[in-house]
Formats: structure tokens, C-alpha cells, sequence
């Protein structure tokens, strides 16, 4: 059976008198290398309230565009909270992006913006989920991000082990874990307490609405099977380009035309062969140069060039080369097309220098994607879970995060 899950990329509405929910907006094709993290190198910040959190991003047109910024705060389900900004916000958002460089010495000319928060004009006063979003000069929503902020008062720790599944005992890892709240007492777990699972930091996979199985005198107990259970999937694949004119191991050969183009061997399917540990960093990215040493203004762009032998399994169905690179974007600019000489799904696209991984997936005929068609799930494969702990008080207006817990399957055990 393989991984088939519901499209959660767009906007969707619901009517009555529902809030809408906060989805990620991905951005016009101008604007490329979205870099959004706190004090970790992970591309989705996960911090602790008062700490940094840094957004980055390229305008390939180069034109010094005016930029702003606005902070939505949002409930568990992502549906904005009933918090005023003033009860959120300390300052006032709706600010302009202030920090912007141009390119240098760079064939594709580009306008780098920065934006740190807390800054001079802003900062947060509460913990829970937070959506930023991105406008124009003219008020029109470029794109948007999620962002996690917590406060520690109550500790998590967890294992993840193999399923208990015959039918999946090979393709899907289990999350177990421990919530103590000594040093927050909590009079209704069930009530007041909810979590959310997250693998490698994706969203429409996420695991919402667990219950603890049962309480040990302040420990919560999550000892679940198949409620916390996550396919396996395989590790990323992945290419390096820091160094413009030398192929790596990923890179079959490179030209020189209006910009580099690399282009990498083409890929092979691997949910019938044996799995194989390959190091990656969970479909994460990390831009880099050897040719400048400012890698926000020197890094340059190349034309990367993807290929996957056709399939007849596939058929007329849609393939997507996705990442956190693109934000598993499952759009027009990151969709293959089947070039006949070539016998492949072909796919070329503007990257900046660094290190990424990628994978494909499927967009089947009824709209369903096969995250791991392509790749296939393995119990070994390293991921990485991401445990958020909400509280709400009988009476509260918002859903605060009062812990977080980390677990990588690494170490797996059955």
C-alpha cells in the first residue's frame, strides 16, 4: 500500500462560520531561496519566546522593491487566534523590510532582503503558532511562512521504534513518548492538553487530536502503534553546486550559456531495491559558495537540470522534484515533462549555489500525491520528529506551546 495523502499546498476556505486556515503560501517565480530559521540551521523555526528568528529571500528582479511584513498569531488547528495584535505584539507590524543588498559580481542579478525578529519596531509577548507574511508595495500577499514559538515549563522525551504492523513492520516508524508536568500542574490532561508530531518539519503529514493513553502520577504516556506511526520514506537525494565548474559525484556535466547549467544524472526508482543509508539533512538546504565570500550577495544562480526514467505506472500522471528548497511547492514551475528523445521527465530550474536535497513525488489522476512512489518507505530511514505540546486553560482566548521534544529514528528499535 503505498503513502497516498490529501493536497494541503493552497489556500482552501471553509464557510459559516469556520476562520480560515493558515496555510503556507509559496512565492511568485521571482522570488527564489527562502531562508527561514531561528538559532538552529533548520529551515523552520522552532524557538524558545525572545529568541531570533531570521528570514532571507531573493527578488531576481533585482528592482529594490518595497517589502512588509505582518505576524499572524494562530490556535492549534491554525486558524487565526481571537488574541488582538496588542495582546500578541509588542510595536506594531506592517513594517517595511528596511535590510536589502544587491547582487555582486553575479550573473542573474538579484535584491537580497533580511528580516530578524525581535527587532527595534517588533517582538512577540506570547507562545504558540505564528504565520509571517510577506507583501508588496501594492498589499498583495507574496508569500507566507509558519513558525513555531514555546515556552519550556514541561519536558518531553521519546523513542521511535519499528511498527507492530505486519503489513508495515518494513515501511513505517512509530513515535512514543512522555510528557511530564511536574513543574506545570495540569488539573485536565484531556482537555487542556494537546500535541502535534511533525516529520522533518512538514506540515500536511502532521499528526493532530492524541490523546494520552494513560497518566503516571504527573507523566503523560503516549505509547501508541498506529496512531503515531509515519511512513518510513528514504533519504533525500541530493547535489552540490558551491563550486561552479566542477561536477560532483550527483552532476553528469556543466554549461556555460546566460548562466551555469548543471546537470545531474538522472535518478533511479528505488522502492524496489534494498535500502541503503546515504546521509541527507531531512530535505533541508544550505547555500553556499566558493566563489565569493558574502554567500546572501555572491552566491549565484544556475539552471539545474533533473531527470527520472519514464514509468508506465506513472503514466499521465503529474511528477514534482520538491524540497524544502521550493517549500514541497506542487506548482506549474516544479512540475516534469516527459521529453520523448530523452525517454525521461525532465525538469529545469533557477537554484542558488549550496548543498540540496530533493525528491520526487507523484500527483496521481484523482489529485491524491504519492510522496514515496518513487523513492519507497523504509523502517531505517533517519527522520527527525518534532513533538509541540499546546495548553489551554478553561476560559483562555489562544493555545500557548509550553513544551517541545525532539526524537530521531537513528537510533531505531523495535
Amino acid at each position: 500500500m503505498r503513502f497516498l495523502i490529501k493536497q494541503m499546498w493552497l489556500f482552501f476556505f471553509v464557510s459559516g462560520i469556520f476562520a480560515q486556515v493558515q496555510e503556507e503560501v509559496n512565492p511568485p517565480t521571482h522570488i527564489k531561496t527562502v531562508i527561514f530559521k531561528g538559532p538552529t540551521e533548520d529551515q523552520f523555526p522552532v524557538v524558545e519566546l525572545r529568541e531570533a528568528i531570521t528570514l532571507e529571500f531573493d527578488d531576481l528582479t533585482a528592482s529594490e522593491q518595497d517589502y512588509y511584513y505582518k505576524i499572524v498569531h494562530c490556535d492549534y488547528d491554525w486558524t487565526p487566534s481571537q488574541l488582538l495584535k496588542s495582546q500578541y505584539l509588542v510595536g506594531m507590524d506592517n513594517q517595511r523590510i528596511i535590510n536589502y543588498e544587491n547582487s555582486y559580481n553575479t550573473l542573474q542579478p538579484y535584491s537580497n532582503y533580511r528580516l530578524t525578529i525581535p527587532n527595534e519596531n517588533i517582538r512577540l509577548k506570547v507562545s504558540g503558532n505564528y504565520v509571517l507574511e510577506i507583501y508588496n508595495y501594492y498589499g498583495e500577499l507574496q508569500f507566507s511562512r509558519r513558525f513555531v514559538v514555546y515556552r519550556n515549563l514541561v519536558t518531553v522525551g521519546g523513542a521511535v521504534r519499528r511498527s507492530r504492523d505486519f503489513d508495515f513492520l518494513n515501511e513505517k516508524q512509530v513515535v512514543q513518548f512522555n510528557i511530564n508536568t511536574a513543574a506545570f500542574p495540569v488539573i485536565n490532561p484531556k482537555k487542556e492538553i494537546k500535541v502535534a508530531i511533525l516529520q522533518n518539519h512538514f506540515w500536511p503529514t502532521a499528526l493532530y487530536d492524541i490523546q494520552p493513553q494513560f497518566t503516571i502520577g504527573t507523566e503523560l504516556v503516549y505509547r501508541y502503534d498506529q496512531e503515531t506511526s509515519f511512513y518510513g520514506g528514504n533519504e533525500f537525494l541530493n547535489f552540490d553546486t558551491k563550486d561552479l565548474r566542477s561536477p560532483t559525484f550527483a552532476i553528469s556535466k556543466i554549461e556555460f550559456k546566460d548562466l551555469y547549467h548543471h546537470y545531474l544524472f538522472p535518478n533511479q526508482y528505488r522502492y524496489d531495491q534494498p535500502y541503503t543509508y546515504f546521509p541527507d539533512i531531512n530535505g533541508d538546504f544550505v547555500v553556499r559558495t566558493l566563489q565569493g565570500e558574502d554567500v546572501s550577495r555572491e552566491a549565484e544562480y544556475s539552471q539545474v537540470h533533473f531527470g527520472l526514467p519514464y514509468s508506465n505506472e506513472i503514466g499521465l500522471d503529474n511528477v514534482y522534484v520538491i524540497g524544502k528548497f521550493n517549500n514541497y511547492d506542487l506548482g506549474e514551475e516544479n512540475k516534469m515533462a516527459f521529453n520523448p528523445e530523452s525517454g525521461n521527465f525532465e525538469l529545469s530550474l533557477p537554484i542558488k549555489q549550496g548543498f540540496y536535497n530533493y525528491k520526487y513525488v507523484v500527483e496521481r489522476s484523482d489529485g491524491t500525491v504519492d510522496m514515496n512512489y518513487v523513492s519507497g518507505n523504509f523502517h531505517f530511514t533517519e527522520n527527525n520528529y518534532l513533538i509541540l505540546v499546546y495548553y489551554r486553560d478553561f476560559g483562555e482566548l489562544y493555545d500557548s506551546i509550553i513544551g517541545i521534544g525532539s526524537v530521531n529514528s537513528r537510533n531505531i528499535s523495535n
